[in-house]
């Protein structure tokens, strides 16, 4: 008989407001350009655009990702995806991904796109082996001049 794999030992939920200390410190402690301010996080948390989605345990934040979609629009675009480095090779990443575009989906989106800078391996082979497909390419993307990869993965 096989054993059914172990169940996460993390949660999936909608960020709150008191996530928000928790989630800058994440932001600053994972990405070295292009960071979300409180403020930005504050405004995301309201807007009825967004979708913040945080894993956590009982040691606190271990990852976040946030999505976009514009009304009318059937393409959601994850802007973020970050993991905490000592939260890594726990597959946070992978059931945060998981759970935004389950979330896009059921808001209607049929597409999800995305982009990621060139030099970020591990973040490429996430969304590779998740079915995002390359659809070009971004010279000079990031504010300290990275190109970045635009990929795109249909969701329905």
């Amino acid at each position: 008989m096989i054993s059914p794999a172990p169940a996460p030992a993390f949660a999936i939920r909608a960020a709150r407001a008191d996530d928000l200390p928790a989630l800058v410190a994440l932001e600053n402690g994972v990405f070295d350009y292009d960071r979300m301010s409180a403020r930005q996080y504050r405004r995301h948390l309201a807007g009825p655009g967004a979708t913040l989605l945080v894993a956590t345990d009982a040691t606190g934040l271990l990852g976040s990702a946030l999505a976009f979609r514009r009304r009318g629009s059937r393409a959601s675009r994850l802007y973020s995806l970050a993991t905490a480095p000592a939260a890594r090779g726990r597959g946070v990443a992978r059931a945060l991904l998981a759970a935004i575009e389950a979330d896009a989906a059921a808001r209607g989106a049929e597409r999800m796109r995305l982009e990621v800078r060139v030099d970020n391996a591990a973040a490429i082979a996430l969304y590779e082996r998740a079915g995002y497909a390359r659809i070009g390419e971004l010279p000079a993307y990031y504010d300290d001049g990275a190109d970045a990869r635009r990929y795109e993965k249909r969701l329905r």
